[in-house]
């Protein structure tokens, strides 16, 4: 086996761990899921995982603590409302991890009564692969199990000079044996949360600041003085370009909200009717033309009154927003539409990217309340002028 190829010697991995850990012991940042090795809540740690794939520790903290406060424990959340829980999750986006959360606790209570405590139970619930699984195993139960995220294949990437690219099969492999390779047998959950650590801090993409890394003096890449040519850099695949077509119908205070079907864009959440315009079309004219066979709508649709982009990782989603009017009544005998007031809307699943939309298109600010405002201004100006009088 080639050098570059071969595992570190066992008296570099105890060098790597003690300095490691000890940078861990000596200070780190203080997050709500985080607890001393075998004093782990497992829900709480698998819980926080979850919600920190793709998303940013800050936007995490909030929604952590008020599902936990909902749903404290594995068995409540299994117990849980679908629609209730999807509702609570909005704003972190990536709905798909809530729908297999849900999955996951209800299998895992089934099947074991709990979380189980071994690799290969967590790798068989939905949603956990290699890393979610092996983060739960080490942190929440501390069995020697490697957890490569991003931050890590950087930080092992740069320790141990590991070139290509960080999603290939090839790659990954490498990265993955070498996490395997420097798990603590003692303390595997602190040893991986500290090369998390260091990969979110220290250890960034651009501008690392070797300066405060535990492990600078035996960095392959510091030594060679390449350390941001480490992990290759890949071009970022370009989103996909979607124009959706949304209409705003308001009746009585209220607007008509659809929640999404299984199969569509975003399956299950609530918002403004919509379909997704082929390339090409006008929206406008194929809303008019296709609302009745895509919706179940009969609609009268005016004028664009306002248009929104929202960039998610593989896809550019374009909402072009116009005002309408339902021919009738919703579609009979499902609860898959409704006039809805904005205080029930609160409580309904809906993305961030419908939130935007309505509030683009003139929030929940309709045009009954737009109405009796301007009557009451008009009341109230001609009260004035008549006390002036």
């Amino acid at each position: 086996m080639a050098e570059r190829d071969s595992l570190p010697s066992p008296a570099r991995r105890r060098a790597l761990r003690r300095r490691l850990l000890a940078w861990w012991d000596a200070g780190h940042r203080d997050l709500p899921w985080r607890f001393p090795q075998r004093a782990a809540d497992p829900y709480r740690v698998w819980l926080a995982e979850v919600m920190l794939q793709q998303t940013r520790v800050e936007a995490v903290v909030p929604h952590y603590r008020r599902f936990l406060a909902r749903w404290p424990t594995l068995d409540s959340l299994a117990r849980a409302d679908d629609a209730e829980v999807l509702a609570a999750w909005s704003g972190l986006g990536y709905y798909a991890r809530c729908r297999n959360l849900l999955a996951a606790a209800r299998a895992a209570l089934g099947r074991h009564g709990g979380l189980p405590a071994s690799l290969a139970g967590l790798r068989a619930l939905p949603g956990l692969g290699p890393y979610t699984a092996g983060a739960v195993a080490s942190i929440a139960f501390a069995i020697p199990a490697p957890a490569v995220d991003g931050n890590v294949a950087r930080v092992l990437s740069r320790l141990f000079l590991v070139p290509g690219d960080p999603r290939s099969p090839k790659v990954k492999a490498r990265l993955a044996a070498l996490a395997a390779a420097l798990v603590d047998p003692v303390r595997p959950g602190d040893l991986n949360q500290a090369l998390m650590e260091l990969g979110a801090g220290a250890c960034r993409p651009r501008r690392p600041q070797c300066a405060r890394c535990p492990v600078a003096p035996g960095c392959a890449a510091r030594e060679e003085g390449r350390v941001e040519a480490f992990p290759a850099r890949v071009p970022r695949r370009k989103p996909v370009r979607m124009v959706i077509a949304v209409v705003r119908v308001e009746r009585g205070g209220r607007l008509l909200l659809r929640r999404a079907p299984a199969g569509g864009l975003f399956p299950g959440m609530w918002g403004l009717p919509g379909l997704v315009v082929p390339e090409g079309e006008d929206p406008a004219g194929y809303l008019r033309r296709r609302a009745e066979a895509g919706l179940g709508l009969r609609l009268s649709v005016g004028r664009e009154i306002a248009s929104l982009t929202r960039v998610l990782t593989h896809r550019r989603l374009e909402f072009r927003i116009h005002a309408g009017k339902l021919l009738g009544a919703p579609p009979k005998g499902t609860d898959g539409w409704g006039f809805t007031s904005e205080a029930d809307a609160s409580r309904l699943p809906a993305t961030s990217a419908m939130h935007r939309v309505i509030e683009a298109s003139g929030g929940w600010f309709t045009a009954s309340r737009r109405d009796r405002d301007t009557k009451k201004g008009s009341e109230d100006k001609q009260k004035a002028l008549t006390r002036r009088g």
